[in-house]
């Protein structure tokens, strides 16, 4: 094993960028701001994938795919959408190279200039809505359920791997509908999904709620988003579901002919969830030691570890666990038998710890001779030893304890670290000191809630969709205020 990782207490951004590095997740590019995903990295977000996608497909989308490349005249269509987005483009201008004349490589041909830019999408919206135009004639063809998995590209200069990078992997859903109460459903919907898989799945709990007008998607009218609390104590935005009214309609000219023969403009949605949830998955739960990974989500759920001094025991010990093995692939469980002789048990203990690997069972000769076996689990590092008999079916009952138990956790660690506050001073003085998610009550005002973003970085993450009604007074302009929102730092 190499060094131990930095704590999570002396340098809480030097431990994360560490622990995605040496637990095999990912590392930087040789492009500027952008990364390599890891097998072991891809392989968690190949499961939040195929969860997703299920839960996508279970509530009418298919899945279709649009080009990487939109012509910039495309981005001038909605006002809103091109300055929430302008500043993060990367713009090709040019189709070919040549051979430098001086021998140097090769050189963009001036000569091959476009008539007109592409950027790079940042997001598909504006080419989404361009082909709709084609596909929606009549009430008939409505509503259009459509979701892409996509890389997009948005110019970072600060870049953290999985958490902010210059491009990164996501999915994209984009649907089209006759009425506005049904595109704000389909908005509601795909939240709740989202909220479903962070809560279900990541074993992260999550606010769900509307964004503030300075805060919501450049081009929607409402901004709906699922908050979680990360161990330091800053918010992550870990998914958004956007209702974007008729505006890409009206700015695309998409329109459907209604039951009575009338020409209506359609009502449209967008929502997106990205590998920024790897990091929200790591930062949620992983500890001093390594990740801790939900079993859900782990590639490996279930790691042996055979102890042996000769090879004649190893054959033996190998024999018994293919039985194992077995038992548990019979049940859906991943599990890996790493009985290479590269490295001692306790080096790969360490290893297994380190990737988050749910639960190990070490198997010796004393073991096997009394039909028992160790079973470590990573989320509470206890250690007991079990009876062979039934073994399969104990570990699938405490796989299911164990991803139960990291959200009870970390929905503990929220709530220990959600605190109500009436004055602007404690609200100062708890950023500095405990951070976490604050409930404190604000005036509506976009000029508001500059200024306290402006002094104290802190941002109005949601108002919460259970929101309750509370008569009271805003922190900062002392102006009469209905109910409390959620502020936080955040990433």
């Amino acid at each position: 094993m190499s060094k131990a990782l930095p704590t999570r207490s002396e340098n809480y951004s030097e431990w994360y960028n560490e622990l995605v590095k040496r637990a095999d997740l990912a590392e930087n590019s040789p492009v500027r701001g952008c990364m390599v995903i890891k097998p072991y990295g891809y392989s968690i977000w190949e499961k939040m994938q195929r969860a997703l996608d299920d839960m996508f497909k279970e509530t009418g989308h298919t899945n279709a795919y649009f080009p990487l490349f939109i012509p910039k005249s495309y981005l001038s269509k909605e006002a809103s959408h091109v300055e929430g987005f302008a500043k993060e483009c990367a713009v090709v201008t040019h189709y070919r190279l040549k051979n430098d004349p001086n021998g140097k490589g090769v050189i963009v041909d001036p000569e091959a200039k476009l008539e007109e830019e592409l950027i790079v999408r940042p997001t598909s919206e504006t080419v989404i809505w361009s082909t709709y135009k084609n596909w929606i004639q009549s009430y008939r063809d409505l509503p259009l359920l459509i979701n892409q998995w996509a890389n997009v590209v948005r110019w970072e200069m600060r870049t953290r791997l999985f958490l902010r990078t210059a491009e990164f992997l996501w999915q994209e859903g984009h649907t089209a509908h006759a009425t506005s109460a049904e595109a704000i459903a389909e908005t509601r919907q795909m939240l709740d999904v989202y909220a479903q898989f962070a809560e279900e799945w990541m074993a992260v709990p999550v606010i769900k709620g509307v964004k503030s007008p300075n805060e919501r998607f450049a081009g929607a009218v409402d901004t709906y988003c699922i908050e979680a609390l990360m161990q330091d104590g800053k918010a992550l935005q870990a998914g958004t579901s956007h209702f974007l009214g008729q505006n890409f309609a009206n700015a695309f000219d998409v329109k459907f002919q209604d039951k009575d023969g009338k020409l209506e403009y359609v009502w449209g949605t967008s929502w997106g969830v990205s590998t920024r949830l790897m990091g929200a998955l790591i930062m949620a739960h992983s500890d001093d030691s390594g990740l801790v990974l939900p079993p859900k989500l782990a590639p490996i759920q279930v790691v042996i570890v055979p102890i042996y001094k000769n090879d004649e025991q190893l054959e033996l010990i190998s024999a018994k666990v293919g039985e194992i093995v077995k038992e548990l692939k019979k049940l859906g469980i991943s599990v890996k038998y790493d009985n290479s002789d590269a490295y001692k048990p306790g080096y790969k203990f360490a290893e297994y710890e380190l990737k988050g690997v749910p639960v190990r069972l070490a198997m010796g000769a004393r073991d096997l001779e009394n039909g028992t076996i160790e079973v470590a689990r990573r989320d509470t590092k206890t250690k007991e030893t079990v009876q062979l008999e039934g073994i399969a079916g104990y570990i699938s009952l405490l796989l299911d304890n164990i991803q139960e138990a990291i959200y009870n956790k970390a929905l503990a660690f929220r709530e220990e670290n959600t605190t109500r506050v009436d004055t602007f001073e404690e609200f100062n003085q708890l950023l500095d000191t405990k951070g976490g998610f604050i409930l404190a009550h604000w005036d509506g005002t976009s000029e508001t809630e500059e200024k306290i973003k402006e002094e104290t970085k802190a941002t109005i993450r949601c108002i919460p969709l259970n929101q309750e009604q509370e008569e009271g007074v805003c922190i900062y302009s002392g102006k009469p205020s209905s109910g409390r929102v959620v502020f936080a730092r955040a990433y």
